[in-house]
């Protein structure tokens, strides 16, 4: 058991975490890093299943994320273009997979015209509202007291225009189901990424991915910060008072204990009961926390001898809101002579399919990606399901999101701290809400906070 002194104790070592560790040591301050896991990264992790390279965690970089591009580029990481040379697949509301190309579901105009409605409202919304203070917004609670299911077909009566749009932010970003979450969650994950538009256009949001993998950032910045990283050291209890120069904490950990003066809990807001704070949290949080969780998606893996859809002049790209398996998309690693498909099956859907055994389910599966591919799909080399639900210290994916009425209700409290106590996550980012880019901007974020209030209890001089 380690027994160390610190001025900042961070918990969790995912790339928020590790970011406002590392901007806090270059500030001369010092840290210790406490993760649970016997790794870093968090939701991003790079694995090696059956000799295989895969993204079982966050994996993609958009041309908005420009603070993660930075730090791409900080850590001498390249990144690589997703393929999406030729023609998509498309399974409507009658079942029949349909190639298309350009930006556009090849539906009948009708369908189309109510998307485009559709689009135009959520753009105007995010636009307007922001993703800063979405909840200080004069529409926030007529926003956040109607779900995004009834939100849409408030606006339109045609079907599979409102399942294709509720698509990109249900299954697609929340992964709940539309009915679970508001039309103001909606607009703050538009809104987060620059737009609604920006969510339907597959070329931005899932631009480019990172040579060798995402967990690299995290496995880099660890690096940096040595001998102050524990792992395999889950946080039980935090203890603290007032003291002369601010507060006096005690974290203790399996691995370790530490004395500080400062603590950033760097762990979506699902975990932060896994902790017995003394003193208890305020009524505030407690209940706050209660209306915060994460949604439920597999993210399937099938590696191939070859890249069998590019010899049909098809990119891989596939959608369908009917369809057990949502999305598809080429997932090759760089460099890689064969072939990766990636897939997500979300909310409900992963519901049903988690009720079967593992070969039911992953024939289903299969057999899903195959309507929209061919029989080729049917046979994989490689076959995976990250299943971060069932990870006992992530417990769900991509991020948490409130309940219907909870982000006007206790957003404007979620980044307050409690004595010497900060909250770090893209949970709770801005831009870059739920994304790496978004970890990483709360870490700056959260040791500039921590930086302040130490220069203010400690002054220069003193």
């Amino acid at each position: 058991m380690l027994n160390l002194n610190r001025d900042v104790v961070v918990v969790g070592a995912g790339p928020s975490g590790l970011t406002a560790a590392r901007e806090l040591k270059k500030a001369g301050l010092t840290v210790a890093v406490l993760e649970a896991r016997d790794r870093v990264g968090g939701r991003t992790w790079t694995g090696t299943v059956d000799g295989a390279m895969l993204e079982i965690g966050g994996q993609w970089v958009s041309p908005d994320q420009t603070v993660l591009l930075e730090l791409l580029d900080e850590l001498g990481l390249q990144t690589y273009p997703r393929y999406r040379e030729g023609e998509s697949m498309y399974i409507g509301a009658d079942g029949v997979p349909v190639r298309y190309a350009g930006d556009s579901f090849p539906v009948d105009p009708d369908t189309q015209a109510e998307m485009d409605k559709l689009t135009a409202l959520l753009d105007g919304l995010a636009a307007d509202i922001g993703a800063t203070e979405p909840w200080a917004h004069p529409k926030a609670r007529e926003l956040d007291t109607i779900s995004f299911h009834h939100w849409l077909r408030q606006h339109s009566s045609n079907e599979e225009a409102c399942n294709n749009i509720g698509l990109f932010i249900a299954g697609g970003m929340l992964t709940k189901p539309a009915h679970a979450f508001s039309a103001l969650q909606a607009v703050l994950m538009a809104a987060s990424a620059g737009s609604f538009t920006h969510l339907t256009d597959e070329d931005f949001i899932l631009d480019r991915r990172v040579v060798g993998g995402m967990q690299q950032v995290s496995l880099l910045l660890a690096q940096e910060l040595g001998d102050d990283v524990v792992l395999n050291s889950p946080v039980r209890t935090i203890n603290w008072e007032p003291d002369a120069e601010g507060h006096r904490v005690k974290v203790a950990s399996d691995g370790a204990t530490v004395n500080a003066r400062f603590v950033i809990m760097a762990v979506p807001p699902n975990l932060y009961s896994r902790v017995s704070f003394n003193p208890p949290l305020p009524r505030r949080q407690h209940q706050m926390h209660q209306h915060q969780s994460l949604g439920l998606v597999i993210k399937v893996h099938a590696v191939y001898s070859r890249p069998f859809w590019r010899n049909s002049g098809l990119s891989g790209t596939c959608f369908g809101a009917g369809s057990l398996v949502q999305e598809v998309y080429d997932n090759t690693n760089f460099g890689d002579t064969r072939g990766t498909l990636v897939g997500f099956v979300s909310d409900e859907k992963a519901d049903a399919v988690f009720e079967l055994g593992a070969n039911e389910r992953k024939r289903a599966i299969l057999e899903s990606i195959a309507g929209f591919l061919g029989a080729e799909a049917l046979e994989p080399e490689v076959y995976y399901e990250s299943d971060w639900g069932s990870e006992e210290w992530t417990r769900g994916a991509y991020a948490s999101s409130y309940d219907l009425g909870g982000l006007h209700r206790y957003g404007k409290d979620q980044h307050a701290p409690v004595g010497p106590i900060y909250w770090s996550s893209s949970d709770l980012a801005a831009e870059g809400y739920q994304h790496v880019d978004g970890a990483i901007r709360m870490g700056r974020q959260t040791a500039a906070r921590i930086l302040e209030e130490a220069r203010v209890a400690v002054p220069a001089g003193a």
